[in-house]
């Protein structure tokens, strides 16, 4: 079969103002195109919607993440697809791809065979500028903050608890930890530092929780970039840098319009990290697509425990959305490794590898099911090495828990392969009365402390939690200091519940160590880092960008 690029090259594109207006009823004064096939939807526009009803709202996750690979966004495409051509009028919204993966060896985000959103060289790229408008913002933030105590320090920093990093779109592990302001008085004083990529930067979190630009320049304001020497919090708003950020960020906050390979209206806007933030698109995507379409499909970041659970207790509980239904994604190739079969090995049948692993899947769908709230349909994304066999064991198993369990073929066939997925999730939306059943892991009024514990205990299936004394400190002095309402943003491995990567299936009765707590004032919630994580990746030893290359005739090629 052709590579991505080749099907996404070989496709025959419509003109955005043509998706727009024909699709989804936007006129071209609406628009602000960047080339023929994709464009900005101004605010003004965005701002005329809020009068109309909602769509539905379809979530996809997956199971927890593996080398296998899952396909998530294939699958939120094919699906958004699927239900264009069973003739309902729906609309996909995506993150926007990071440079870092792109280079280096996830690849993409753009879905992947004939389930992919287009231009898929521009949106892998530089797209229409959103990533490098967040990066700049957030390095004019920490270009004044170092200037300020330059030029005389009138707020009283102290160096040693500077707590804002510069950022980078690019996997660079040289700049984890770097010294900075050598050189001399004139370059300011000498400190340790760091970056972080631009999708672990605060701003892309802000960026994609904000509602309006009066919101995400209150938001902006809020960040907390360090502390005095009496350690008190040192604001965006305390440096007068807020107002420059929005301003950088005043064109990017419009959503992205795009399309799928079958022509059907897809917006892409931001993209948090899903492990440091909350790793989903813009709430102002997801709401103007609920006004567009009828029906919805976005997805989150990693598995249904990180994902989904952020979705729901911070994008949801902030923004007032609900989701109507969950798709969970899964692969038979995936739960076989979870049952702890080799990668080499996973082409092959086995069934008992099959029955161990599919615990990893049963969990997820509980916790939709049982912690969310949410009715559940299980998209198995085909490959041509799965057996008869192994697919009537899933479906067996997964019986007994009310999750249908569908054969998804749309990576190979598009929309078409996809279309009893649409027809399962509409057939389940057309019986539910009333709204979302949709409800929170734990209340606002929680304390940090025990919200983190319901997350552990509930959603991971962990015994308890642990911190020594100076994070247990660090957590009762954010509750005291007012923050006890916010949103718990856990950080750890994608690959497992627990905060063992290595451990497959789905474990429990193992303890989540918080080994660091964040503040996000500006994105309005506590991020508690616990295992390894990394929010400055570095490249593989064979980058993919050493595949990526230019023709003579300036076609891009080797891009997946």
């Amino acid at each position: 079969m052709a590579s991505d690029i080749d099907i996404a090259q070989a496709a025959t594109l419509e003109r955005i103002t043509k998706v727009a207006s024909e699709k989804l009823g936007i006129a071209d004064e609406h628009l602000e195109p960047y080339g023929h096939y994709k464009a900005k939807l101004s605010l003004d526009y965005v701002d005329s919607l809020k009068g109309k009803p909602n769509g539905k709202l379809i979530l996809v996750t997956a199971i927890s993440p593996t080398p296998a690979g899952e396909g998530k966004t294939t699958t939120t495409v094919g699906l958004g697809d699927a239900l264009n051509r069973i003739g309902k009028k729906a609309l996909c919204c995506l993150r926007e791809p990071s440079l870092g993966p792109v280079f280096g060896m996830k690849g993409g985000a753009a879905g992947g065979g004939y389930a992919q959103v287009v231009p898929m060289e521009d949106i892998n790229l530089h797209f229409t500028g959103d990533f490098n408008a967040i990066q700049l913002a957030n390095n004019l933030l920490a270009a004044m903050l170092d200037n300020h105590i330059h030029h005389g320090n009138e707020l009283d920093i102290d160096v040693r608890r500077i707590a804002w990093k510069r950022v980078l779109d690019m996997n660079d592990r040289a700049l984890r930890d770097i010294t900075c302001s050598l050189g001399g008085p004139g370059n300011g004083y000498p400190r340790q530092d760091g970056f972080d990529i631009v999708v672990a930067s605060e701003v892309m979190a802000i960026f994609c929780l904000a509602t309006s630009l009066k919101d995400l320049k209150q938001r902006l304001g809020n960040i907390v970039v360090g502390y005095t020497k009496a350690q008190k919090p040192v604001t965006a708003r305390d440096l007068k840098a807020h107002g420059a950020m929005a301003v950088l960020l005043k064109d990017a906050l419009k959503p992205n319009l795009v399309q799928t390979l079958e022509n059907n209206p897809a917006i892409l806007h931001g993209g948090p990290f899903a492990n440091i933030a909350h790793g989903c698109n813009s709430v102002i995507a997801t709401q103007t697509g609920l006004k567009l379409a009828d029906y919805v499909v976005t997805e989150a970041g990693f598995g249904a425990d990180l994902g989904a659970e952020k979705f729901i207790d911070i994008k949801c509980r902030k923004s007032g959305l609900r989701p109507d239904v969950v798709v969970i994604v899964a692969t038979i190739r995936a739960l076989k490794y979870h049952g702890g079969v080799d990668v080499k090995e996973l082409n092959t049948e086995n069934l008992a590898a099959l029955e161990k692993g599919v615990a990893n899947l049963e969990k997820h769908v509980f916790n939709i099911r049982e912690h969310y709230g949410l009715p559940c349909v299980v998209a198995i994304n085909n490959f041509t090495f799965d057996t008869p066999a192994e697919l009537k064991l899933l479906q067996d198993r997964m019986a007994q828990h009310d999750a249908p369990v569908i054969v998804a073929r749309h990576w190979a066939e598009g929309g078409k392969g996809a279309e009893d997925v649409a027809r399962k999730v509409v057939e389940i939306l057309d019986k539910q009365q009333g709204g979302s059943t949709c409800k929170f892991v734990y209340e606002e009024s929680a304390t940090l402390m025990e919200k983190v514990t319901a997350i552990a205990t509930k959603i991971y299936g962990a015994a308890g939690v642990s911190a020594d004394a100076k994070v247990a400190t660090q957590i009762k002095k954010l509750q005291d200091d007012g923050y006890g309402h916010y949103p718990v943003c856990v950080a750890k491995t994608q690959y497992s519940f627990s905060t063992n990567a290595a451990a497959r299936g789905a474990p429990t009765g193992h303890t989540l160590n918080i080994r660091e707590v964040r503040l996000a004032a500006g994105a309005e919630f506590i991020v508690m880092v616990c295992g390894d994580v990394m929010t400055m990746p570095g490249l593989p030893k064979v980058p993919s960008a050493e595949k990526i290359d230019l023709d003579d005739n300036g076609k891009v090629i080797g891009l997946f």
